[in-house]
């Protein structure tokens, strides 16, 4: 089985094509760039490179969230649109779950994480044991000082995993101290090989119409118009 994997939800655009052997390509860009302009050349050219037209597909895996508002529904966009005009499987993977594979070679817990802004993070608890990463708690958005409060009572090495590693670091050494660990340079980038892969083990959605990405929260315009419509 042939999968395409696409992953724009946050700032590391990531495409690429896995079969159930090997990954045949994969092309990672970590640059402040619009994904909206750079997503589809990029799926052209890794087909391209691979040898592979879009009918050679079989499956479709994309990030579907949590990250940025846009990315989120550029990725799900166009991945739901190639999945209904090529008739391929689609397949939704959490953003999240597809970053704490890079903890695989670490024995312990995974905590993925994003910038959310305002003092919150979009993050989960995964743990890693015998090169397996499992959702120990479900993906959520938080405080990011309730959050590592509450992982610094579990007394055990945490491997933290973020591109946003840079803001945040300081206030992990706080809560955490020792049991803090954090990954190489390489292991903060998500890669869609790794998504491609979780695409391969999973069940295809029924109904590609009403596959929907998991934002974990209503967009500030969104909530905002709820909210008055509330008092009107």
């Amino acid at each position: 089985m042939n999968v395409l994997a696409i992953d724009s939800s946050n700032l590391v655009m990531g495409v690429a094509v896995v079969n159930n052997q090997k990954v045949l390509g994969e092309l990672i860009t970590n640059v402040k760039k619009n994904h909206s302009v750079r997503l589809m050349p990029a799926i052209e050219q890794i087909l391209r490179d691979v040898d592979m037209t879009p009918n050679g597909l079989d499956r479709i895996a994309v990030a579907h969230g949590p990250g940025s508002y846009t990315g989120v529904r550029i990725g799900v966009t166009i991945a739901k649109t190639l999945a209904w005009t090529l008739n391929k499987e689609l397949v939704g993977v959490s953003s999240l779950e597809v970053l704490a594979q890079n903890g695989r070679s670490f024995n312990g817990y995974v905590v993925p994480f994003f910038d959310a802004r305002r003092g919150q993070v979009y993050t989960g608890l995964y743990k890693s044991a015998n090169g397996i990463v499992k959702a120990v708690e479900p993906d959520k958005l938080t405080m990011l000082d309730m959050w590592l409060t509450q992982l610094a009572k579990l007394g055990e090495p945490l491997l933290f995993l973020s591109n946003d590693l840079d803001k945040h670091s300081e206030m992990i050494d706080k809560y955490c101290g020792a049991l803090a660990c954090l990954a190489e340079l390489t292991g903060h980038n998500p890669r869609p090989s790794e998504l491609a892969w979780l695409g391969l083990q999973r069940e295809p959605v029924q109904d590609i119409h009403l596959f929907t990405p998991q934002y974990l929260q209503l967009a500030e315009a969104e909530a905002k118009w709820l909210a008055n419509r509330e008092r009107s």
